[in-house]
């Protein structure tokens, strides 16, 4: 079925008029600054933060658009990469009318902005693989449902979706399809984000929080056609992304190699940890990991996390969420820490 961005878009959001900030009507650097009301003496921090962000990130996008080869009409900037999945629910989704389609298990963010925006959610799970039912999702296809989320590498499963199923639905589904590669450094593929130009209908989900070590200045990124960009920008706040975060960003843009050590030294890591944790009587069962966690299912995944917890060593417990029962998600963590994880894990 051919997407159409108009078909998808509410009505409201087409005939909106963005607010124009002063930094939109002056897109100058040089000059007396008397049109957004900013204290002119400066800041009571050292840092000079009086004055308002760029609203559009442009020096952020050009060098991540170098990095990731494709224009930087293409780059959307969203507060996290939460900021993008609510936008394009809030563009898209009528309230109380309309539906998304989520494959849990996977990131919980995506049915709790759809409950928040008041929008129907509809839940195919994944095979006992982990991988993407394709049938199952394609016939739980609704008239009304606007978006369909995929998580790749999987939170909380780890495994990259197997791309010709992606194909599949990015080409039978007529609404948006949001890939979120939150943890794609860490796997052995390029991700979604070369394809943009071969679908229309494909939003890709990156961020800065994970590999590259910058999960407190929350910074996402959504890699889609620039007609999709450009909806997001026109109902973003206006100064989403505030500039000590635009300064941190453009400073490791400087240094990707950094980012790549950290990355291989995580890899390695992981690695290590699942040979060490395949050896305890507690590990029932380590699943494959494109990420830089790992899901392990145990007798009593509420036990073994209530225990970790008293030893001081925090996990996750998901043994709650369908098919995952029995599991924790272990983050990988330096050496000293995942060899105290194993230690703990030891006693129980």
């Amino acid at each position: 079925m051919a997407f159409s961005l108009d078909s998808v878009l509410r009505d409201n959001i087409k005939k909106v008029k963005p607010y124009s900030s002063a930094r939109d009507e002056y897109k100058g650097t040089e000059g007396i600054f008397l049109d957004a009301n900013e204290n002119p003496y400066g800041s009571v921090t050292e840092k000079q933060v009086n004055r308002y962000p760029d609203p559009l990130q442009r020096d952020v996008k050009a060098a991540l658009a170098e990095l990731k080869n494709i224009p930087a009409e293409h780059i959307f900037l969203g507060n996290g990469s939460d900021e993008p999945i609510d936008l394009l629910i809030r563009a898209t989704c009528e309230p109380g009318r309309d539906s998304v389609l989520i494959l849990p298990p996977t990131y919980g963010m995506y049915e709790v902005s759809a409950g928040i925006n008041d929008i129907e959610i509809i839940a195919v799970p994944l095979t006992k693989e982990y991988d993407l039912n394709v049938e199952a999702i394609l016939a739980a296809v609704k008239s009304n449902t606007k978006i369909l989320f995929i998580c790749s590498p999987n939170n909380p499963t780890g495994n990259v979706m197997s791309e010709d199923r992606v194909k599949t639905i990015l080409t039978a589904f007529s609404g948006i399809v949001v890939v979120d590669e939150a943890y794609i450094d860490f796997a052995d593929t390029k991700g979604f984000v070369p394809l943009l130009n071969q679908y229309p209908n494909l939003v890709v989900l990156q961020t800065f929080s994970k590999a590259w070590g910058m999960a407190a200045l929350r910074l996402g990124t959504a890699f889609a056609s620039k007609e999709i960009v450009a909806v997001l920008n026109k109902i973003k706040p206006p100064y989403n992304i505030n500039l000590l975060t635009q300064e941190c960003a453009l400073e490791a843009l400087k240094n990707v190699s950094a980012k790549d050590k950290m990355v291989r030294q995580i890899l390695e890591q992981r690695n290590w940890l699942r040979t060490e944790l395949s050896k305890l009587p507690v590990c029932l069962e380590l699943y494959p990991s494109d990420a830089n966690f790992i899901l392990m299912r145990t007798p009593d995944g509420k036990k073994v996390y209530d225990f970790l917890v008293e030893h001081t060593v925090i996990t996750r417990d998901r043994s709650k969420i369908i098919l995952c029962e029995g599991c924790i998600r272990i983050t990988i963590g330096t050496e000293q820490e995942n060899k105290r994880l194993l230690e703990v894990l030891k006693k129980f």
